[in-house]
């Protein structure tokens, strides 16, 4: 018999079978990844959870609430205790929004104090834009070579050794600042102080560049092999590749980690405090010295009395530095949303 005949016989057998003869498929079962399986009446049957899986479902919620409500008592806290300085108590001077917002007088110690934050706001501002001009660049850059160019041997080297650059103390690199890199700029570019923003700026951004660098190899290594692929199908050179079709596929996330950087500068404390001048002014070049809001917090809180005018300043400044780190996670999380959804 030939093998088109054998086929043929086959076929007439299977269709000779009625419909009694096939295993009818399970009624409730459901294939992998397929829809949830239904009950008689079309309802979702949902698995029934052992005491143990129940008990650690509770403990998860309860972990998650805990951390929800710790979040909101430190808001309604910080939020209570800022309010103090423009409704205050019987007898104190209320301090009116425009001042503490405009003003560029910070004297908070004065027989006639002022309580202007415009200062220390734009201190904390230049010294964290101009650390993300050196961190962001470098990142990136970083990234590209650890994701595109480095061999593996130097890859598994040189990634371990930039994420390992973030564990170093802040402490220690404020040190640095101030003994090393201070007296070079100071003794070399003929400076009256080497405590300023360009100082600053050169220590936040070697904290901040592991934090671009790691996320944005992250970001770099999701791009499909098969987009690269092609493009190297076309004809495209490896820097053609990186320029115009893998650093456009990942600009969300490489946006997403300098955004990140620039957070990690805005809230640095202790380097801002030893290496930042502490010159409660407005800064016209970098290299004039500063007072960012951090450093503020962190020198006078503990010399201050609690409930004073000068108490609820410092936090109405903590209220400023929430919404400044807000602002930079809701523009983290849009320009996210907005690559992705333009991809």
């Amino acid at each position: 018999m030939t093998e088109s005949a054998a086929l043929a016989t086959a076929g007439e057998a299977l269709a000779a079978e009625g419909p009694a003869d096939r295993a009818p498929p399970p009624a409730t079962g459901a294939r992998p990844g397929g829809p949830a399986p239904e009950g008689p009446r079309g309802e979702l049957l949902v698995p029934k959870l052992s005491p143990t899986e129940h008990g650690v479902r509770i403990f998860f919620l309860l972990c998650a609430a805990s951390a929800l409500g710790q979040m909101l008592l430190i808001t309604i806290f910080l939020f209570s205790e800022a309010l103090g300085l423009f409704f205050p108590a019987p007898g104190d001077r209320a301090v009116p929004l425009a001042e503490f917002f405009f003003s560029l007088d910070w004297f908070p110690t004065y027989p006639d104090p002022s309580f202007g934050s415009g200062a220390l706001v734009l201190g904390s501002l230049s010294v964290t834009f101009a650390s993300v001009l050196l961190a962001g660049p470098l990142g990136v850059g970083l990234a590209v070579y650890l994701s595109c160019l480095a061999g593996n041997r130097v890859r598994e080297f040189l990634k371990p050794a930039v994420e390992l650059l973030a564990s170093i103390p802040s402490v220690i690199l404020g040190f640095v600042g101030m003994v090393a890199i201070a007296p070079f700029m100071q003794g070399y570019l003929d400076l009256p102080t080497g405590l300023n923003v360009l100082n600053c700026a050169v220590i936040l951004a070697v904290m901040s560049t592991p934090t671009v660098a790691s996320l944005g190899e992250d970001a770099l290594s999701s791009v499909p092999q098969s987009v690269k692929d092609a493009s190297y199908a076309l004809g495209a050179t490896r820097w053609e590749t990186i320029y115009r079709v893998i650093l456009p596929a990942s600009l969300s996330g490489l946006s997403t980690a300098v955004i990140l950087g620039l957070g990690r500068a805005l809230g640095e404390t202790i380097v801002v405090l030893m290496v930042a001048g502490g010159a409660a002014q407005v800064p016209r070049s970098i290299f004039d010295s500063v007072r960012p809001l951090t450093s503020t917090l962190a020198a006078e809180m503990g010399e201050t009395a609690v409930g004073s005018p000068h108490y609820h300043a410092l936090f109405a400044l903590g209220v400023i530095l929430f919404f400044l780190t807000l602002g930079l996670n809701l523009a983290a999380f849009w320009l996210g949303r907005h690559f992705r959804k333009n991809a």
